[in-house]
């Protein structure tokens, strides 16, 4: 690549970076002057001089190129915020240069520059992604100013797509576990999220179903657009439909203005109608309208709406047993249900409660400001063979509890008192045989882990906590005896 310095002939082998001048301006909005680069490209040495002198006092590094080849060239080897480039060029155009930088390095942004400027030509500079177009002769404090705001742009951007690649993570990250059961789940998000599917979301209460349906918004193409959350199961009928069709002024007493549903609200993006079970049965038949023909009438009103709204429920209950039972239209459930998504319930991951309980302990003891950092082996085998019927959610407040409640660093099995003794379902009896023998199941897994977790603990104490031997001991192989170890969350005690 042939370049020329301003105060030398010699090539430049890359980017020079050259500190600003004491005394410079700052740049207005630049956070990091150091890091913003410049490619100035012109076939005159005096002008890509003169624009050097203005740039690097502004704490710029400043690399140039005498023609489009060799700019080209410059964006291969090193990456630039902004390119200054002439409009007439000796090999080619200023728009061809253009149309290659924003092909190849898109995040770029470029200024054209010419004397001979032609309001046509911005305009197709304009819709070919140009930042701006600047003509000469131009004051010094103009060319400053407008690679300032170009660089901020970029800036700006970068840092966006920064924070959406973030947001799309820590939907992800707040999913906690490496069970077989829940990498599954990871799984099914990234199967689903890039499409517009319906998703439906089934799982007990307290397991993480908004997380679930979070993840898949926020890794959607919808990601920009709003996520809307409506939870069926606290409104009334008549409540729900006003919320969700929004309604025309006078529609009905104290309707003093016409209000928009969260169905528009969300259009573009996600609405996530939570326990969706509990919908009344005519707004079920409106809801299908809508997911058919995309398109529903609010309140009062004769005149339809059209949205492009993508729909992801949840519910607790079995959807498929009420619609045998008629309580759930079936052409509606086959609707939500094109992609289901099943969260399980804590006793079927017990693997994830060690991860989940340092989670929440890191989590909470920061905002609690308690110096709370270990959980006793002890401590965490009552956390694992605890029942957990409110889950992920009733583990959280248990965890932010305990840090309350512990004397010192470690939290203890005194320090857990309060964790009533709990069989892996709710209190209240089974309405089914179904019920009735999910209970029964989960009964008997509960004591079969009860007597797992005896069994390995006590090898391990016999061979002083030596997994090698404690599983020679017993007749097994140490990594199946390491499995039912991290299965139980048992460790060395410390």
């Amino acid at each position: 690549m042939k370049t020329t310095g301003s105060r030398s002939s010699r090539p430049e082998a890359g980017l020079r970076a050259r500190r600003g001048r004491a005394g410079a301006p700052p740049i207005r909005g630049m956070q990091s002057r150091e890091e913003a680069r410049v490619l100035i490209v012109d076939d005159e040495e005096v002008v890509r001089a003169s624009c050097r002198r203005l740039l690097e006092p502004h704490g710029y590094e400043v690399a140039e190129a005498e023609d489009a080849a060799g700019a080209l060239r410059s964006m291969e080897e090193a990456g630039f915020d902004l390119v200054l480039s002439d409009l007439k060029l000796p090999d080619a155009s200023g728009i061809e240069l253009l149309k290659e930088i924003k092909e190849a390095h898109p995040e770029t942004e470029v200024i054209l520059v010419t004397g001979y400027g032609t309001v046509s030509t911005a305009v197709e500079a304009m819709k070919l992604g140009a930042y701006d177009y600047i003509e000469k002769p131009f004051r010094p404090e103009e060319l400053v100013s407008l690679a300032a705001r170009a660089i901020e742009r970029r800036r700006l951007r970068a840092e966006n797509l920064r924070l959406k690649k973030e947001l799309s993570a820590r939907y992800i990250r707040n999913i906690v576990g490496t069970s077989r059961a829940i990498e599954r789940v990871f799984r099914l998000i990234g199967a689903v999220a890039p499409s517009a599917s319906t998703v439906l979301i089934t799982g007990e209460s307290g397991t993480g179903k908004e997380l679930v349906a979070r993840a898949v918004h926020y890794n959607s193409p919808r990601r920009d657009k709003p996520f809307v959350v409506i939870d069926c199961g606290t409104l009334a009928g008549e409540l729900i439909e006003s919320e969700l069709f929004g309604y025309k002024k006078g529609a009905f007493t104290g309707a003093l203005a016409d209000k928009k549903g969260l169905i528009e609200e969300a259009d573009g993006g996600t609405l996530f109608l939570d326990e969706i079970g509990n919908l009344p049965p005519a707004l079920q038949s409106k809801l299908l309208r809508v997911l058919q023909e995309k398109e529903y009438r609010p309140v009062g009103d004769k005149r339809p709406v059209r949205v492009d709204t993508r729909f992801i429920t949840a519910t607790n209950r079995d959807l498929a047993a009420m619609v045998k039972a008629g309580t759930f239209r079936e052409d509606l459930y086959y609707r939500l249900a094109v992609f289901p998504i099943h969260v399980p319930p804590l006793r079927e991951r017990r693997e994830d409660i060690p991860l989940l309980a340092y989670h929440f302990l890191r989590k909470y003891a920061e905002e609690l400001g308690r110096e709370v950092t270990n959980i006793s082996a002890e401590a965490m085998r009552v956390l694992t063979s605890h029942g957990w019927p409110g889950n992920v959610r009733e583990l959280e407040n248990a965890i932010q509890r305990a840090i309350l409640l512990a004397d010192g660093t470690t939290i203890t099995p005194e320090t857990l008192g309060f964790l009533a003794p709990s069989a892996p379902f709710t209190s209240e009896p089974p309405r089914s045989i179904e019920e009735l023998k999910e209970i029964k199941k989960a009964l008997r897994e509960r004591s079969t882990e009860d007597v797992e977790r005896a069994f390995v603990t006590e090898a391990l104490k016999r061979n002083g906590w030596n997994i090698s031997r404690a599983a020679s001991d017993v007749g097994m192989q140490r990594p199946n005896f390491h499995a039912l170890m991290k299965k139980h969350g048992i460790s060395r005690p410390r």
